[in-house]
């Protein structure tokens, strides 16, 4: 065997033992983490205070702290949470990282400094009235986030925020199910809903559950969009099987514009 084969069959051997290294470790199938935090307020003085913290103070430290795309909506005008909620959305690689970054923003002398209204507000003058945080952990058909890109006023797009609920365990991974190996987020992308994410519920006031972020150029766009989705012969297939039936007990929609300062 010459020098130049040589080489060769050891350089395959190094390529083919860090193939499995990382296969064992679970790094080529690694899915995201999210987290939704809603700000809940009593109307525009609090709204104010909370927009302000976001863009002058959390959005900046989570951005020093290597966290590229952070969205920030609020419901449309016609829902009649307009005004009174704040949807927080964060990515992580790994729950270690959403620990590491929780660390990080407690030592940022910068952000406690410029949160400072905000993070020390007396009680009797709070800028919320109560903060809920989901975390969440992608679907394995869905295992990186995705940020659309449109020329639409950010008063103009629409991202719609879809929660569904399981009546038990057992069903609520039938809905799952539906979602990954039956085929419905293939049949979204393949539509060009533009999802940012689809994922499971791992820790939250409502649980088990599933949510997913879809978003749209415009209320034109999202309905039509929708009416395409909905008539559909695959969703009419997928959703007419036995086995997905009575897998959701209850479901809800928010229709929000991103702020101004959001990253997408």
């Amino acid at each position: 065997m010459n020098q130049i084969t040589k080489n060769y069959t050891r350089h395959f051997i190094l390529i083919v033992l860090l193939a499995m290294v990382f296969s064992v470790s679970g790094f080529a199938a690694s899915r995201d983490f999210y987290q939704i935090q809603v700000f809940r307020l009593s109307g525009k003085v609090q709204e104010e205070k909370v927009d302000n913290f976001l863009k002058n103070a959390y959005l900046p430290a989570l951005h020093r702290a290597g966290i590229q795309k952070v969205g920030v909506f609020k419901p449309i005008e016609k829902d009649t949470a307009s005004g009174k909620r704040v949807y927080v959305w964060i990515p992580f690689h790994s729950l270690d990282h959403f620990a590491k970054i929780q660390d990080e923003l407690a030592k940022d002398q910068v952000y406690q400094a410029k949160g400072i209204d905000f993070l020390g507000a007396p009680f009797n003058n709070v800028p919320f009235l109560r903060k809920e945080s989901i975390l969440l952990k992608a679907f394995p058909d869905a295992p990186n986030y995705f940020i659309p890109s449109f020329k639409t006023a950010p008063s103009e797009r629409i991202y719609e925020l879809r929660s569904y609920e399981g009546p038990t365990d057992n069903l609520f991974r039938q809905k799952a199910k539906m979602f990954n190996e039956g085929g419905e987020i293939k049949l979204f992308n393949s539509l060009n809903f533009n999802t940012v994410f689809n994922a499971e519920v791992i820790s939250g006031s409502a649980m088990p559950n599933l949510m997913y972020l879809t978003t749209f150029a415009d209320m034109p766009s999202h309905d039509e969009h929708w009416k395409t989705f909905g008539s559909h012969p695959e969703w009419k297939k997928m959703s007419a099987l036995a086995e997905y039936k009575n897998t959701v007990s209850k479901h809800v929609i928010i229709l929000m514009h991103p702020t101004d300062y959001s990253d997408f």
